[in-house]
């Protein structure tokens, strides 16, 4: 029987390594926090906001499944579907950690709604995902902001475009703007403003840190330049590609309906490996 043991265990042993050398590798420091989200349509035009549009209902989807939970905080409706730029925060376990590999360009191939001809066009959208900043993790100081305040727009009921409850802040050092209209309150649009002007920030100061670890690294996965072509989605061959890992599945339909967990975990196996092999080094 301890012979069987032995045999067992030293099987196991190399697997086991590989888990130590990974523990020993430090991970990101802001991988437990919540996330902001942001998506914008690219190129493309209509077609690049309803892309966009579907982008934020398969993320939607995704969070739901985790049991995250999302609150849009902006949005700008494109005027065939969709949205311009929509942002919402995500708030869970390990969201930052989870949602940081789907910042870059994503691109969709197949033939628009407003297509007459039956072509396929390629059209993108860009997606930005932000470590939400604690209030302890930037110090913002209310007399380096100016607050506007106007009327909300889109649905909402009687009170829109009759109250001034939307508002944009602007921090005047560095210019960075920022504006939420979802509440009726203006306090709490004001709270959630702030919120995300301090991410921001935040942000500016973690990019330089993820900027330094580019420039040192030959591949990148989940950090570095934001407008790299991250993943194609081809709907005429029911085909999504990430280009970071040369990694193709055809289940378009599947991913669309939220089912993205399979690809994180490919990305996530592809990051591990390339920081355990700097570790060695």
């Amino acid at each position: 029987m301890a012979k069987e043991e032995i045999e067992m265990n030293n099987d196991r042993l190399p697997s086991l390594e590989e888990e130590i050398k990974l523990l020993l590798v430090p991970a990101d420091p802001q991988d437990d926090k919540n996330a902001i989200v942001e998506i914008r349509g690219g190129t493309g035009g209509d077609e690049a906001a309803i892309f966009a549009g579907d982008l934020y209902r398969m993320y939607q989807k995704y969070c739901d499944s985790k049991g995250w939970r999302t609150q849009v905080t902006s949005v700008s409706e494109g005027t065939s579907g969709g949205f311009k730029e929509i942002i919402f925060t995500v708030t869970g376990e390990n969201v930052y950690g989870t949602l940081k590999y789907e910042s870059g360009v994503h691109r969709v191939q197949r033939v628009p709604q407003t297509e007459t001809q039956g072509r396929v066009h390629t059209s993108a959208a860009t997606v930005a995902v932000l470590p939400e900043a604690d209030e302890v993790d930037v110090d913002v100081r209310e007399c380096d902001i100016r607050v506007d305040t106007f009327c909300a727009s889109g649905n909402g009921g009687q009170s829109v475009n009759t109250t001034y409850s939307a508002v944009r802040l602007v921090h005047i050092p560095t210019g960075i703007v920022v504006q939420c209209q979802d509440e009726k309150s203006q306090l709490k649009n004001k709270a959630k403003a702030l919120a995300e002007l301090r991410s921001r920030i935040y942000n500016i100061e973690y990019q330089k840190w993820l900027d330094e670890i580019a420039s040192k690294r030959k591949t990148m996965v989940s950090t570095g330049d934001r407008s790299a072509k991250i993943r194609t989605y081809n709907y005429p061959q029911g085909r999504v590609t990430d280009h970071r890992i040369n990694l193709t599945l055809y289940n378009l339909s599947a991913i669309m309906e939220g089912e993205i967990q399979g690809v994180i975990d490919q990305l996530i196996i592809a990051e591990n490996a390339e920081r355990m092999k700097e570790s060695e080094l």
